[in-house]
């Protein structure tokens, strides 16, 4: 937990289930959260529970004379019980199988169902989010490099469709975790230092609340070692070296690392994913509204010998005219340079490259301050606009579009109305003026059953306006 707070980070704790009691977990609840005060909020049942043995696999420790996932699912109803006795706040996880790879879609002795339906239909009201591990199998690095966005949207609607369909009213408060994620091949060249940060974002993307790569520190059999686009591949999975014999020093990082650290450079806590799109399967795009207004955006080209020559264009977000900051991780690169360089409308992006544009909004007549305050199924929000225009306004609208499907409920010092995702808002008679440098506020309460309720943009009298 000293690590853990040091790097600001979120713990998910692996409750013991297969040599475990549910007393067990509780007690270690208390112990982390009552005593110690750690405030652990995310605990898992069971690290791939299915490997018990239950589908002629067997890796996973598991003593219970019933390896079937109704034992497992019924089971699992008495450590949320007993765990969130210790402490109500907590919320817990139940280990699915990755829809599409083995044993999805088996129906295992003793049970009518298989896996995650079986598990969903006995314990789907009562879990906080459901758990899948992610190993896409590649028959070559730019197979490997289609993943995320060939699989990651499918894997995650699959385990959506089953949440909605078995978690009744609580469906909205359900989320999922990819608590194991990697490769399988060319782990520790170019490819999965393209592969690691469109994985981790295509994943949040698509509904994930959290990703953890396996593993920061993992090792190799020596035997084991090719080349793979100019580079030694120690089939090694972690982030960096575990100092083997056949491999760098202890620590020494790997290119799944520098992919991984350019998203610090894309986005923090607070920070917004916003919408991006490409026109070629060889390039992708990730896009962040930051929390003060910039845009920032990534690049991966995942040609491994052609340099992408990119035009960007925005929707709701005008960049300033000035030379933008620029990330870029290179093919087999020991480091993340950083330059100002390009335009904001033109970058090239190099062979087997990571490029992120860090840009400013240009000087606009007005800026937005939106702030909210959520809970499941219901939220506040405020709206200030700053009048940075050269004289008073008499009289003003100001229109956005909601991301998620909130539904305005009810609204104060504003005129209000909504269609679709589609807002407007407009003075009522004792705020209609709004002098040069004034500001004007206003509010809502809504309701929604997916949240995203961070407008990507807005416009003031039909001005674009910064936000932040």
């Amino acid at each position: 937990m000293g690590t853990v707070r040091a790097a600001g980070a979120q713990p998910i704790i692996t409750a013991n289930y297969g040599s475990g009691t549910p007393q067990e977990a509780a007690d270690w609840v208390r112990y982390a959260n009552v005593t110690k005060s750690y405030g652990i909020k995310y605990w898992e049942i069971g690290n791939e529970v299915y490997g018990n043995g239950q589908y002629g696999a067997n890796w996973e420790y598991d003593t219970h004379s019933s390896k079937s996932a109704t034992t497992y699912a019924n089971n699992l109803l008495q450590y949320v019980s007993a765990m969130k006795a210790a402490d109500p706040s907590i919320k817990i996880g139940a280990v699915l199988t990755t829809p599409g790879y083995w044993p999805d879609g088996i129906v295992g002795p003793g049970d009518t169902m298989d896996w995650n339906h079986t598990i969903l239909s006995i314990a789907g009201s009562k879990i906080d989010f459901a758990i899948v591990h992610a190993y896409p199998t590649s028959t070559s690095p730019a197979d490997l490099l289609t993943k995320p966005q060939a699989q990651n949207p499918a894997i995650a609607g699959a385990v959506r469709s089953l949440i909605n369909q078995y978690a009744g009213t609580n469906a909205p408060n359900v989320g999922i975790a990819v608590t194991e994620a990697n490769a399988q091949a060319y782990l520790d060249t170019s490819p999965n230092g393209l592969f690691a940060p469109d994985n981790y974002l295509t994943w949040i993307e698509n509904g994930a609340f959290n990703v953890d790569w396996w593993d920061l520190r993992n090792g190799t059999d020596c035997t084991k070692v090719t080349t793979v686009e100019g580079a030694t591949d120690y089939n090694d999975g972690g982030m960096v070296s575990s100092g083997a014999g056949c491999e760098p020093s202890v620590n020494t990082p790997f290119p799944a690392y520098y992919g991984a650290q350019m998203i610090s450079k894309l986005g923090a806590p607070g920070d917004t994913l916003v919408k991006a799109a490409s026109s070629s399967p060889l390039l992708s795009s990730h896009a962040v509204r930051k929390a003060n207004g910039d845009v920032t955006v990534m690049l991966i080209n995942k040609d491994p010998n052609n340099a992408a020559t990119v035009s960007l264009s925005y929707t709701g977000f005008t960049p300033s005219s000035a030379t933008p900051t620029v990330y870029s991780y290179l093919k087999n690169g020991h480091s993340i340079g950083l330059a100002q360089s390009g335009s904001t409308t033109v970058q090239t992006v190099p062979a087997y490259g990571i490029t992120l544009v860090q840009m400013h909004p240009t000087s606009a007549p007005c800026r937005v301050v939106y702030n909210k305050n959520e809970w499941p199924g219901g939220m506040v929000g405020t709206v200030t606009v700053v009048n940075n225009s050269l004289g008073q306004v008499n009289g003003w609208s100001l229109g956005f579009n909601f991301t998620g499907d909130n539904a305005i409920t009810n609204t104060w010092s504003a005129s209000v109305s909504q269609s679709g995702p589609s807002v407007n808002a407009a003075n009522v008679w004792y705020d209609a003026a709004v002098p040069q440098g004034g500001s004007v506020q206003w509010g809502f309460n809504a309701t929604w059953s997916r949240s995203d309720a961070n407008p990507s943009a807005f416009w003031f009298n039909g001005a674009s306006c910064a936000i932040g």
